[in-house]
């Protein structure tokens, strides 16, 4: 814009009730709309003033909509305020002579909403064109859900060729990545996920060698009996409850398990999540139980794991799918069908 004045109505998500159990409905997250001064007279130093294109809608949001910090250590959003999340923007007027007008930018930071004025420290990084890979991948494979497979996979969980691996929520954002990492590392690759149309979606787009549906195999340990005859050496667990209690009856010695989400318990009361019972198998197996926050990596890794998966996608070696809401009207929606077996892929909300 760079004009001396300039106001936008820009509509925003914000919390204005703590949801401790349950999906978060429209009780909880509410929408707005403010008047924005976008102009450089109404810019600090320092910051920018970005137009939001893309918002990533991720579980571990749902940990600081409860009002506490729970098991995540994550602040909880605050009352009557905006909530934020990862986002891809266009700068429309900048502070910050590292940044100009029209470049494209990505935040873990932005707020849930239309525009907005940010510190340019909060910027993770501009986005230039590369052939094959779109905005939308930023957010998924090349975006926290992906980093968070990349960590969980070759940092903590060092695959070797052979390794019996097995993904929970594998159609999820995490999932989908976290599969393909391991059998381009030469696994045996296993997943479960809540529908049919899901497991096919594993066999048939993301090379998993099988997988489940939780939903028909209910009997967890039989299961797991039957896809892993030898056992588990790594498992990514992303729903906690009675499937990793489930997997600690079936890892092989010195098995490893990146913890990177506990879905299934998300929704429940602190004091009612499930409980594991056989924690017992780690110490005779020497199993390894690791959880992770990607914060604590994003220094030492960021780089590599954005360079490798760039590869991966520009050489078709990685594949993806996305689930796009249109309008940030459609946020509270997005966020809930995160909860829902029915949903396919990362979940995103494109604004223009």
């Amino acid at each position: 814009m760079g004009r001396e004045t300039s106001t936008v109505e820009s509509k925003e998500w914000y919390m204005a009730a703590y949801a401790p159990q349950g999906v978060p409905t429209s009780d909880h997250l509410k929408l707005r709309t403010l008047t924005l001064s976008l102009g450089d007279d109404h810019i600090p130093d320092g910051h920018l003033a970005v137009e939001i294109l893309w918002i990533s809608v991720d579980p571990y949001l749902r940990v600081k909509m409860t009002g506490r910090k729970d098991g995540l250590d994550m602040p909880p959003f605050q009352l009557d305020q905006v909530i934020s999340s990862v986002g891809i923007g266009r700068v429309i007027s900048s502070k910050d002579k590292n940044y100009k007008e029209g470049e494209i930018v990505l935040s873990f930071e932005f707020p849930v909403g239309e525009f907005c004025i940010i510190p340019s420290k909060m910027i993770m990084r501009k986005i230039e064109p590369v052939e094959g890979i779109t905005p939308p991948h930023y957010l998924s494979c090349i975006g926290i859900a992906g980093f968070a497979a990349w960590v969980g996979i070759e940092v903590i969980g060092e695959p070797k060729a052979g390794s019996n691996v097995f993904i929970s929520a594998a159609a999820g954002g995490v999932g989908m990545v976290a599969g393909q990492l391991a059998k381009l590392k030469g696994c045996r690759v296993i997943g479960s996920a809540g529908s049919d149309d899901k497991i096919k979606l594993l066999k048939e787009e993301f090379g998993y060698d099988d997988a489940f549906n939780y939903n028909k195999e209910t009997d967890f340990d039989a299961a797991l009996s039957k896809y892993f005859p030898e056992g588990i050496d790594l498992y990514l667990d992303n729903v906690g409850g009675s499937m990793l209690e489930a997997v600690l009856n079936h890892v092989n010695n010195h098995a490893r398990i990146p913890l990177c989400g506990m879905i299934s318990q998300y929704n429940k009361d602190c004091t009612k999540r499930d409980g594991i019972r056989n924690l017992f198998n780690m110490i005779g197996k020497e199993v390894r139980m690791e959880g992770f926050m990607i914060g604590s990596h994003l220094m030492n890794h960021f780089p590599d794991f954005v360079n490798e998966m760039e590869g991966y996608l520009s050489q078709g070696k990685m594949h993806f799918k996305h689930k796009i809401f249109n309008g940030i009207d459609r946020f509270l929606e997005g966020f809930a069908s995160m909860f829902s077996s029915s949903n396919i892929g990362k979940v995103i909300i494109q604004l223009k």
